[in-house]
């Protein structure tokens, strides 16, 4: 007896990469303040490319930026820019970079001043992930919208509302599985917790 297929968001049904992310990590709130500045950074190179393609080079990525420890990424040099952008393995794109070690150092002076990155993240729902009705899907959001704008004040780049919320979906701000999908009730925050549709 074969063990049924489980219904999973439809955009990670046809590539094995993108079904283990999906299944594994995607929607998963994260509280972890470096995980949730390397997921925005990475989000940064996203942009005008597809995810997939991050998502194939993100051990490189790792691998190139000291594992997105922000301590080092932040006094990286001109001989590091060299160095990235002579780096087959990731997106060589000048601006994303310097966007990155800029935001390593806007992370630090976040944290100097006595600012949790994670706390900082969360703030904007209450602490709560945002249940979604899996039903509709959106670009962008107001709160998206709220939010880029918070990151680009203190300086951060590559951060539009559109980026920010792919970003809000990949670490579980939002919770936005399909209605169907096996992981949605599996991310979902505990009963009395969500926030209803809040976008």
């Amino acid at each position: 007896m074969t063990t049924p297929h489980p219904h999973r968001c439809g955009w990670a049904d046809n590539d094995a990469l993108m079904r283990d992310y999906h299944d594994q990590e995607w929607g998963v709130p994260q509280h972890d303040s470096r995980m949730l500045w390397e997921m925005l950074m990475l989000e940064g190179f996203q942009a005008g490319l597809s995810w997939i393609t991050v998502l194939r080079k993100r051990d490189a990525f790792r691998d190139a930026f000291d594992n997105f420890d922000p301590a080092i990424v932040a006094r990286y040099g001109d001989d590091d820019v060299e160095r990235l952008m002579a780096n087959p393995g990731i997106i060589r794109a000048r601006a994303k970079i310097l966007a990155t070690i800029a935001g390593a150092r806007i992370y630090l002076d976040m944290q100097r001043n006595g600012e949790n990155f994670a706390d900082f993240c969360w703030s904007f729902t209450g602490g709560a992930p945002i249940q979604n009705d899996g039903k509709s899907w959106v670009a962008s959001s107001p709160l998206s919208e709220t939010i880029s704008k918070e990151l680009k004040r203190r300086g951060f780049k590559f951060v539009g509302p559109t980026i920010v919320y792919a970003w809000m979906q990949a670490v579980g701000i939002v919770n936005d599985h399909a209605a169907d999908c096996f992981r949605r009730p599996q991310v979902a925050a505990p009963p009395g917790k969500a926030r209803r549709r809040a976008r």
